[in-house]
């Protein structure tokens, strides 16, 4: 009997060559339990592995070439079809989004190694007139680790109130009263627009947002990954000086799209500057 199973199982050897996979990596998928061998042999623990195992095999070779981490990989392995096309698909698309903000961040890096910081003829700055706002607001000190959680966090509880007083009545922005930087913590504001006509009945925090004329330019949802947006707000601080505009209030980040809903390439953020 011991024979003829033997005869129905592929050796290691011959095993890895058919599926593209080295010894040693067959062994590393036993130990993390990818691809545990059909059979080992009690006294020279040697392995053995069905031919129809060789699907498995071949399929964990085109997940680890698109550098697929073993963890993910059990997963795909162990989930039914359609599932294990979503996995596949939402570990694809995390790795664009990260080549998306690596490629903003090479570029920043560029500009500011070349001398060259905030180089407004990479960016085009425009100019509006931005009317007196009554806006809800939310503020605090953060590190730049924080702000991805804080902002739409933050934000979302501000869009909730504002269904209070009528909804939200212009793009929300975040104020930068301060720098946020590694060495630096702001404060920061978000704050919600609503209906002027509100403003005697508002029981949340709110202020008025004075009017002004402001100097922007429009970037992309990778482009906003910190630190790459600084080369933005350099841009438009950059565009200003050349001009001889004074620079009258805080920066700002105007979000004007559906960040969940918008692709990496898409805009989402107008960086803003009020100007004299």
């Amino acid at each position: 009997m011991g024979d003829v199973e033997d005869e129905a199982l592929l050796g290691i050897g011959a095993f890895a060559r058919r599926a593209r996979l080295s010894a040693k990596a067959l062994r590393l998928y036993d130990r993390q339990g990818l691809l545990p061998p059909d059979r080992v042999d009690p006294v020279t623990g040697y392995r053995y592995y069905r031919e129809d195992r060789l699907q498995a095999a071949r399929l964990i070779v085109r997940l680890r070439g698109l550098d697929m981490p073993l963890a993910t990989v059990a997963e795909v392995l162990a989930a039914p079809g359609p599932r294990a096309a979503e996995l596949v698909a939402a570990y694809w698309e995390s790795v664009e989004h990260r080549i998306a903000a690596q490629r903003e961040l090479a570029s920043h890096l560029r500009i500011r190694l070349a001398g060259d910081e905030g180089r407004s003829d990479m960016y085009r700055i425009e100019e509006r007139e931005v009317p007196e706002q009554l806006v809800l607001t939310e503020q605090r000190h953060a590190r730049p680790e924080d702000l991805p959680v804080w902002i739409p966090e933050a934000t979302g509880r501000l869009v909730a109130a504002a269904g209070e007083y009528g909804g939200v009545a212009a793009a929300p922005f975040v104020v930068y009263h301060g720098e946020v930087n590694e060495d630096s913590d702001g404060p920061v504001e978000v704050c919600v627009p609503v209906a002027a006509a509100q403003a005697d009945g508002v029981a949340h925090a709110h202020r008025t947002e004075p009017a002004h004329r402001e100097a922007y330019t429009t970037v992309t949802k990778a482009q906003v990954a910190y630190p790459q947006i600084l080369s933005a707000y350099d841009a438009v601080f950059e565009w200003a000086k050349a001009g001889d505009r004074t620079v009258v209030s805080a920066p700002r980040e105007v979000y004007f799209a559906d960040w969940a809903a918008a692709a990496d390439g898409e805009p989402v953020c107008d960086i803003a500057v009020p100007v004299e």
